[in-house]
């Protein structure tokens, strides 16, 4: 009886199989090839002494040459000058409709000029175009010794300010470029100082990217070619002197990622703009910027002592941004930490821990991490007994 199913069933079993072979079947889609980042390239061949390529967000730098080296700035010197009057501008020491009376001490000055004449006074405004566009030493002694009192004065404040901003490499002994042995800054330090100055003043920025101003009945044009060139780029600043050979500073936005070049010590103007370029589309065309945590976002939830609330949320104040050679998003990693018990009442500005964020295990970022809201104290009950846990 069984052989005879076998011989009845299994005919069957392989008559079905063959039409369920022949049958057509439906085409399935190509699987997609695993991504893979593409191969990064070295950084261009920049001719010039000294260069750097830095992310506007993060700070680091993506591409450097030489950038720790003691060089002279000329009249990028005049970054940190604009930096001080914008602060002046900001504290409401100094306002741009202000007229400013110009000294034979800044009418005399050497190099380029904005053509403002001793005795004269001019508007505040007119001289921050003047110190800016056409890079005039006139107007930024002017405004030096609007804002400092004298130009020495104000030289002092410029070197506090770079203090401040951690250009360890940096000392200054004018408010306009002249050569001095004693007077240096290096490409990291003008990168820094850049991104500063964007970052803090941005109501000014788009001064940096004017074509040109006229002022009695005088055209003054932007030296920077780099504007007409390349519609991404908003500034910075240009500089020139024999000695330090031709400098640009130049900052460009593309797709919400902002990047700053330093190209310093070329041997011409088209020179330091074509290196600035190929610095800038390098940057670009390997690297992308990735969010790592938003503005607000919750990163730690630790205890607190002796306050209204035993646990509070920390955040950075602002967006984490890094920058990662393209497709490689996942090498990002981040470790957090709180600086000790924390004991209220705790205000929301007050710094309690930090993120730090690590691409391929290298560490680019250290953000402070702030309290999403302020913390109360408790009450005695609550004081008390976290106090006595604290003993323990």
């Amino acid at each position: 009886m069984k052989s005879t199913i076998h011989r009845t069933i299994l005919p069957l079993l392989a008559l079905l199989a063959g039409v369920v072979a022949a049958a057509p079947q439906a085409a399935r889609p190509a699987a997609a090839p695993p991504s893979v980042a593409p191969p990064m390239a070295a950084p261009p061949v920049i001719e010039a002494r000294n260069w750097v390529l830095v992310d506007f967000a993060s700070g680091q730098a993506l591409a450097e040459h030489n950038a720790d080296q003691r060089i002279e700035p000329a009249s990028l010197t005049k970054l940190m000058s604009a930096y001080v009057v914008f602060a002046a501008l900001r504290d409401g020491r100094l306002k741009m409709d202000e007229d400013v009376l110009i000294s034979e001490h800044a009418w005399r000055a050497e190099g380029s000029r904005t053509f403002v004449q001793v005795g004269t006074r001019v508007p505040v405004d007119v001289l921050v175009k003047g110190m800016i566009v056409q890079s005039g030493n006139d107007a930024t002694i002017a405004l030096a010794e609007r804002v400092g009192g004298s130009e020495p004065a104000f030289v002092q404040m410029m070197n506090a300010y770079a203090q401040r901003l951690g250009m360890t490499g940096t000392h200054f002994e004018d408010s306009s470029g002249l050569p001095s042995p004693t007077h240096y800054s290096t490409a990291r330090d003008l990168a820094t100082l850049s991104r500063a100055l964007i970052r803090d003043f941005p109501q000014y920025y788009p001064i940096y990217s004017m074509r040109e101003f006229t002022w009695n009945n005088i055209r003054q044009e932007n030296r920077n070619g780099l504007l007409e060139r390349d519609p991404t780029v908003y500034g910075v600043k240009t500089g020139h002197t024999e000695s330090a050979g031709y400098c640009l500073v130049s900052s460009a936005l593309r797709s919400g990622m902002r990047l700053v070049s330093v190209v310093l010590g070329s041997k011409s103007a088209a020179a330091r703009e074509s290196g600035s370029a190929a610095l800038l589309t390098y940057g670009y065309n390997f690297y992308e910027s990735v969010t790592v945590k938003q503005a607000g976002e919750m990163v730690l939830k630790p205890r607190v002592y002796e306050g209204a609330e035993q646990y509070i949320a920390v955040a950075p104040a602002t967006a984490v941004q890094v920058v990662v050679p393209r497709g490689q998003g996942a090498t990002v990693t981040t470790r957090a930490s709180v600086r000790g018990p924390l004991l209220a009442p705790l205000a929301a500005n007050t710094a309690v821990g930090e993120l730090q964020v690590d691409v391929a295990g290298k560490t680019v970022a250290r953000v402070p991490l702030y309290p999403v809201a302020a913390v109360a104290a408790g009450g005695l009950w609550r004081r008390m007994i976290d106090t006595i846990s604290l003993w323990l």
